[in-house]
């Protein structure tokens, strides 16, 4: 069988111990390629020393696949696939980097792609300038309540989809997974333009990068379908995490004090097994950070990589999602409809707040 030598890039703390400064995904990266059989897990990278040790102890490496920088590690190690666990302002650099060396075949990245617009589509284009493969740890794809809603989309249980309602999370951080679920059950389309505003007045920064309280924003793709987020306060204008309207139907994930999968037809409801899968886990005993959908996402890198295909957690598509999450912060910016393709080379809510035009409040510690 095929072994491919992997290594994390970005090991994190504590993993027992996460928090907004950091998940330590790193360890979850790792762990779900050394669910593979066809990967070996050869090294890690982190600029912390304490962090590198520590990651190493836990996954029984040797002294010598320990590295503080990305560039010694690939120089070291050349492994096959690095996957890169850092925050998300770092992630252009590291892509790109190791992408140039010539040393690696596929990277694979934590989630959100990037802290602007033009860091996101460099990623894409010097992965494929190199014939790297690049995919974004969208995980949750390979959740069941998510396969089996696109099942039934694709089987004709609703009709034609005409709506996309998502009432979970930000528009950021969760936004990388909402949106591309979104985008996932219109068939990976593009968007068309998009139209947001947001309230920020209480200060919220994960892993360095900073987060609306509340946001509304409305998408339309090419075909068509609508999507529409609302986050914070006022996201309980739907009664399920994601509402899907069809002409003939609606599918609802995640219930309000109901099954985590239905489907509606008129004033009948059917409930839809999904084998005990949340949204986040598969609610087995001891995959409390949806472990196994980490293993999937792995899998489908490897896969990808062994049938020369592209991965259905490729960067091509994540620009979908990331479009129209810049797209949506450039139209709060300018207070008006946003039409693609995007032109933004900044990150719009970072810089409202750096001007001076968004002032939230510290939080207190």
């Amino acid at each position: 069988m095929t072994t491919h030598t992997v290594a994390v890039i970005g090991a994190g703390p504590d993993p027992e111990n996460p928090s907004v400064d950091g998940y330590a995904m790193g360890y979850r990266h790792a762990e779900a390629f050394e669910s593979d059989p066809r990967c070996e897990l050869v090294g890690v990278a982190d600029i912390v020393p304490e962090n590198g040790a520590a990651f190493a102890d836990a996954f029984e490496l040797p002294d010598g696949a320990v590295y503080e920088s990305a560039e010694a590690l690939l120089a070291g190690l050349a492994p096959d696939i690095v996957t890169v666990a850092v925050p998300p302002a770092v992630h252009h650099d590291v892509v790109v980097d190791c992408a140039r060396s010539g040393a690696v075949t596929a990277i694979h990245c934590e989630k959100p792609m990037a802290t602007s617009w033009t860091d996101a589509q460099s990623m894409v284009q010097e992965c494929w300038r190199r014939d790297v493969q690049l995919t974004f740890n969208r995980q949750r794809r390979f959740g069941k309540p998510f396969v089996e809603a696109k099942r039934l989309l694709d089987e004709g249980e609703i009709g034609d989809l005409r709506r996309v309602e998502i009432t979970w999370g930000d528009f950021y951080d969760t936004g990388a997974h909402t949106i591309d679920l979104a985008g996932m059950f219109n068939d990976d389309r593009g968007a068309e333009w998009v139209l947001a505003a947001l309230e920020y007045g209480d200060e919220d920064v994960r892993f360095g990068t900073h987060q609306e309280n509340q946001m509304w924003a409305q998408w339309r793709y090419e075909n068509g379908v609508y999507g529409v987020l609302s986050g914070g306060e006022g996201s309980d204008i739907a009664d399920a995490s994601f509402v899907l309207r069809g002409t003939g139907g609606e599918i609802r994930i995640d219930v309000d004090d109901g099954p985590m999968l239905a489907v509606s037809h008129g004033g009948e409801r059917r409930t839809v097994d999904v084998d005990g899968e949340t949204m986040h886990a598969t609610g087995d005993e001891g995959d409390r950070y949806g472990s196994a959908f980490h293993d999937r996402a792995a899998t489908e890198v490897v896969d990808a990589l062994e049938a020369g295909r592209e991965p259905t957690i490729s960067g091509r598509t994540g620009l979908n999602t990331t479009e129209v999450i810049f797209g949506g912060y450039e139209s709060v910016r300018r207070t008006g409809r946003v039409d693609f393709p995007v032109d933004v080379p900044d990150h719009p809510l970072e810089a409202m707040v750096e001007s001076g035009r968004l002032t939230p409040s510290p939080t207190d510690e």
